[in-house]
């Protein structure tokens, strides 16, 4: 009985449907067998590239090495005590895991229920509605019937791409240097893959983590006036279950994660990187950490209800600040130190960038933003007014994205106000100010960088990386480093 509830929870390692708990942690038939295989004194692995390939289902025969890693990573172990000898703490743990799981399926079948409600509408009722601005990968460049969107599709990096007729599309799939998000047109069960994301580094994702929403009433929320209690409070729950669905890691699993500290053997190791190698590696994240944004703003109300332009201007100015923002979750403030690449780092892991005073005032800004305190909620609603900024250069439409940009601070105001923080609202204003003078120093530096070497910028750094920072700072007229 317990065995089939927690099948519920995918494979730990690759994200396919899991048979149980396997050498201490939940896991396929498949990564069951393959981690008893390499517990044979005989055998030996090794990595041909940087011992940081993803594993997910359709990739984990690819690199055993850095799939017996990331079993390692998990916890499996000959050793392991099995699910009938754990602790009640471990029980407990456990069994919460599954009811989430079960929860989120939930969840993902009412979200399905509510596509078909609106996929049985009028054509009319959305024929003005600007697309989502996410296109599949897949069909970035198929897509027909719209001959001014194709034209206007070929300037930008295709992941900025959108489908006239996205509601019609079960799945998304992304293509990048790093692991990447990948959404499934039906419920953990199914066997199309699930991905290990890496943005600071992977976890396995709730079931609905990118699944593709059609048109939501919510998205009208911006044009109601005044606003009702119930609207500001819809508002907040999509915000933040948008928020929680597109984290790379829940806090109790970050502070599960504190002690992990890299040796100095591994300091030395990101130590001796070149700055090239250390740059390329760190656009890698950088932009997987980004991509948890793009789908972070895909489902903030009333954002797929701007021009195709607006959304894209909002995301290349503002990803880079939601990111930072989302830094504090995964900072220590006890050691000075940020989870990245699996393990907490200090800023001496960093050196090689050749930019200390950049990753200084990062750290900084992390450190004063867990000053803060700002739970959950709080930082989802900050994250999404940070993005939703009608002050940005190039809009079109100005005013739409403020009212946009209105009804989410309205929840923010909202939120601090029933916790009687009020007070706090100053205080992310003057966090917004550093933020805006933090993705100059980032875009100065990578100037810098893109002068020296010009052919990892040009050619190896991600490509949606360079579509929404190196074309910009290239512009600068100047730079100091």
């Amino acid at each position: 009985m317990m065995r089939a509830q927690i099948e519920v929870i995918p494979c730990k390692i690759c994200g396919d449907k899991s048979s149980g708990v396997h050498y201490g942690v939940i896991t396929c038939e498949g990564c069951k067998g393959f981690f008893r295989r390499s517990q044979l004194p005989t055998v030996s692995y090794s990595c041909s590239r940087q011992s940081n390939c993803q594993i997910d289902r359709a990739s984990r025969n690819r690199c055993q090495h850095c799939r017996l890693q990331k079993c390692l990573a998990q916890g499996m172990s000959r050793d392991a005590v099995k699910f009938g000898r754990m602790s009640k703490r471990q029980r407990d743990s456990l069994i919460a895991e599954v009811e989430w799981h079960r929860q989120q399926q939930q969840q993902q079948q009412q979200l399905q229920g509510n596509a078909q409600l609106a996929l049985s509408y009028p054509a009319k009722t959305h024929q003005d509605r600007s697309p989502p601005l996410l296109q599949p990968m897949a069909t970035a460049y198929t897509f027909g019937g719209n001959s001014e969107l194709m034209s206007y599709a070929a300037d930008v990096h295709p992941y900025l791409v959108c489908s006239p007729n996205d509601t019609q599309i079960s799945g998304m799939i992304y293509r990048s240097s790093g692991g990447t998000p990948t959404s499934r047109s039906q419920g953990r069960g199914d066997s199309s893959g699930h991905s290990d994301i890496r943005g600071f580094d992977s976890r396995q994702q709730s079931p609905d983590l990118v699944a593709i929403h059609p048109y939501n009433s919510l998205d009208d929320l911006y044009s109601l006036y005044p606003y009702s209690p119930r609207s500001i409070d819809d508002l907040c729950a999509s915000i933040v279950r948008s928020h929680r669905e597109t984290t790379q890691y829940r806090l109790e699993e970050l502070q599960a994660l504190r002690w992990k500290l890299f040796t100095r053997e591994e300091i030395q190791a990101y130590q001796s990187k070149t700055a090239d190698e250390m740059w390329q590696h760190c656009s890698i994240r950088l932009t997987d950490a980004v991509q948890y944004v793009v789908e972070f703003a895909k489902h903030i109300p009333g954002f797929r209800l701007l021009s195709q332009n607006d959304q894209i201007t909002l995301l290349k100015t503002g990803s880079m600040e939601v990111v930072l923002v989302r830094m504090c979750r995964f900072f220590n403030t006890e050691n000075n130190t940020v989870f990245f690449d699996g393990k907490f780092a200090g800023t001496e892991v960093f050196e090689s960038l050749v930019c200390g005073d950049l990753i200084t005032a990062l750290f900084d800004f992390a450190r004063g933003m867990c000053a803060l305190q700002l739970t959950e909620q709080q930082i989802a609603l900050f994250s999404a007014l940070v993005l939703i900024n009608a002050d940005r250069p190039s809009l079109e439409d100005r005013g739409r994205v403020q009212r946009v940009q209105r009804s989410v601070e309205l929840g923010l105001t909202h939120i601090l106000h029933r916790e009687n923080q009020e007070s706090l609202m100053h205080e992310l204003h003057q966090r917004m100010a550093v933020l805006h003078s933090l993705c100059r120093l980032h875009m100065e530096k990578l100037r810098w960088f893109t002068q020296r070497h010009p052919l990892t910028a040009h050619s190896l750094f991600p490509p949606l990386y360079k579509e929404l920072f190196a074309s910009e700072a290239e512009l600068l007229p100047g730079t100091t480093h």
